[in-house]
């Protein structure tokens, strides 16, 4: 696993050194060279904030960010769109490394136009999780909310541009999903009540089974090019270690050992859908141990700060705590791996999803 993590590093390395030289990198993606000289009409995301590219705007939660200094470095504009980030996020990088557009705009802005919706939106909503639970607490749209509107969409699509050229589009876009950490950081972990009816083999069990069952829906819907990230290493955000790593904020064990144990199960359940659905493609992306390797090594990527966030103390804010009255914030994000207590910088997103998808890419052809 090391050396294969160390050639990776290698090929981004190389990567940035490329993009600098044209300067692209960080202000613009670059994209990757298709295989076989394949095109990708539409990047669709599902998931929870990670890839939430301002869906929280419009509906009734208290989960947004819609407010300085979110959105602190997005673009020329410098203004909070809802992204939980000071800038784009993977949703966004991602489309970009397809070659389809530079930013993910989120399904539910009411100023969408047509074109728009055909290359693509985020469905993703901050908050959301496998356990069906983890989006009701805290009142966001669940991946059961987030599938019917995507059949909404394919509706959307149908009106506007025919039956022939939507069934085209569904099956070639590239899907995205990304979420879980919720599921274990705040509804497990911190829900007396998930502990008192599971334990972390029958809770993983249950994300598992969610996901594996929500994959199945959406192959039913046409996609067939479907690439899903893992968790990350969700006890080492800084408000993991707050919450529960001790004096010395130490990574929160507990969290990583559920994130672990359902990263296998989660691999196993796309093995078994692979296998189920030939004609598909589904991707396991593995962000835990790239995302590991940036904590532990953050100098050869270009960080200083590790264990705290630039927005406020960095060690609780987030979301409504991360505000334009948080004192100390941070004047230079691009030292620091999380933006807010939970959430990395833009930065950190670019490195993370190179790392994780740029070898991965062929996969999904």
């Amino acid at each position: 696993m090391k050396s294969l993590l160390q050639k990776h590093v290698s090929q981004l390395q190389l990567y940035i050194i490329w993009c600098s030289a044209i300067g692209m990198i960080f202000e613009h993606v670059c994209a990757v060279n298709l295989p076989n000289n394949e095109s990708v009409p539409a990047v669709i995301v599902f998931g929870d904030s990670i890839v939430d590219s301002g869906n929280n705007n419009y509906i009734d939660t208290l989960i947004k960010c819609n407010f300085p200094p979110y959105g602190r470095d997005f673009g020329e504009g410098n203004h909070p769109t809802g992204r939980f980030s000071n800038g784009l996020v993977p949703s966004d990088i991602i489309a970009a490394k397809f070659g389809v557009k530079e930013l993910l705009p989120a399904y539910l802005d009411p100023n969408l136009q047509i074109q728009e919706l055909v290359s693509g939106v985020s469905f993703a909503s901050g908050g959301a999780g496998y356990d069906p639970l983890t989006s009701e607490i805290v009142s966001v749209m669940s991946l059961s909310d987030q599938l019917n509107m995507f059949k909404e969409y394919i509706g959307k699509l149908n009106d506007a541009i025919g039956g022939n050229r939507t069934a085209t589009i569904i099956s070639k876009s590239v899907y995205i999903v990304c979420i879980g950490s919720d599921d274990i950081a705040n509804t497990y972990a911190q829900t007396p009540f998930r502990q008192g009816l599971y334990d972390i083999q029958s809770y993983t069990d249950l994300m598992a089974s969610e996901a594996s069952n929500f994959l199945q829906e959406l192959y039913g819907l046409g996609p067939r090019r479907i690439g899903v990230f893992n968790v990350p290493v969700i006890g080492c955000v800084p408000s993991q270690r707050t919450i529960g790593g001790g004096i010395l904020r130490a990574c929160s064990d507990f969290s990583n050992q559920v994130a672990i144990l359902f990263n296998s199960k989660l691999s196993f359940q796309m093995d078994a859908l692979q296998t189920k659905f030939s004609d598909a493609r589904f991707v396991y992306l593995d962000s835990y141990n790239p995302f590991l390797d940036i904590l532990q090594n953050p100098s050869k990527y270009g960080f200083e700060e590790t264990d705290r966030g630039c927005c406020g103390t960095g060690n609780i804010e987030v979301g409504i705590l991360c505000n334009p009255y948080s004192i100390n914030t941070c004047s230079n994000s691009s030292n620091y791996i999380f933006w807010d207590s939970y959430h990395p910088t833009e930065k950190t997103y670019h490195v993370l999803s190179s790392l994780v998808l740029d070898h991965k890419i062929k996969d999904f052809f």
